[in-house]
């Protein structure tokens, strides 16, 4: 049984240096403004038939839906607010930070450091 402790909307990988992490993204409602997290780092990918299941070094478990990615076509579907964060974090970054393409096979994630297929965003 996994123990997921979030489920967000929209969600991209982020390579840092040499680790994976989640970048999850929620659109706010009208009492409550958009909010974005950063997983602690990926040790573990589990997949069903509509979701992943990302295990962070803290214990937690993404739930995300594989229809979810927020990056198709170099275009970015998060919220504007989220992705200026996110946008602000690559370019702070220097370089370290990178996006997984949508076409990435996360369930190996982890097996390969080699021929990821990443987009430079600028």
């Amino acid at each position: 049984m996994r123990n997921i402790t979030e489920k967000p909307e929209r969600w991209v990988i982020l390579k840092v240096g040499t680790h994976y992490r989640v970048f999850g993204g929620w659109r706010g409602g009208y009492f409550d403004g958009d909010r974005w997290k950063l997983n602690s780092g990926i040790v573990d990918i589990e997949e069903d038939e509509d979701y992943y299941y990302f295990i962070g070094h803290s214990g937690s478990c993404y739930q995300c839906h594989k229809n979810g990615y927020g990056l198709k076509d170099d275009m970015y579907y998060f919220s504007s607010y989220i992705q200026g964060v996110l946008e602000n974090l690559i370019e702070k970054s220097s370089g370290l930070v990178e996006v997984l393409n949508e076409d990435t096979d996360f369930i190996n994630l982890l097996n390969t450091n080699k021929d990821e297929k990443t987009i430079k965003i600028h």
